[in-house]
């Protein structure tokens, strides 16, 4: 039984691991792009009115800190193959 158990979750990590991190990293942008929409002005790009800003501070507030590092790091074209 224990051997089926691991061969069953080995089959498991070789077909859905790159879905799953696929669908992470496109969670990862869509939250990159939904923080830089409401609090852009934080980087000086300015979309909000800073009323509907303020109003999804405590909702955004924990990720704040990551997401000004994320955006402001700088890159390099090979940041691009992985």
């Amino acid at each position: 039984m224990k051997f089926l158990d691991k061969f069953r979750e080995i089959v498991e990590g070789l077909t859905v691991h790159g879905q799953s991190t696929a669908i992470l990293k496109v969670k990862a942008q869509i939250d990159n792009l939904f923080i830089l929409i409401t609090m852009g002005d934080m980087l000086g790009i300015p979309i909000l009115p800073p009323y509907y800003s303020l109003r999804l501070v405590p909702y955004v507030f924990p990720n704040i800190q990551n997401w000004k590092r994320y955006m402001l790091r700088e890159r390099d074209f090979t940041d691009l193959v992985t």
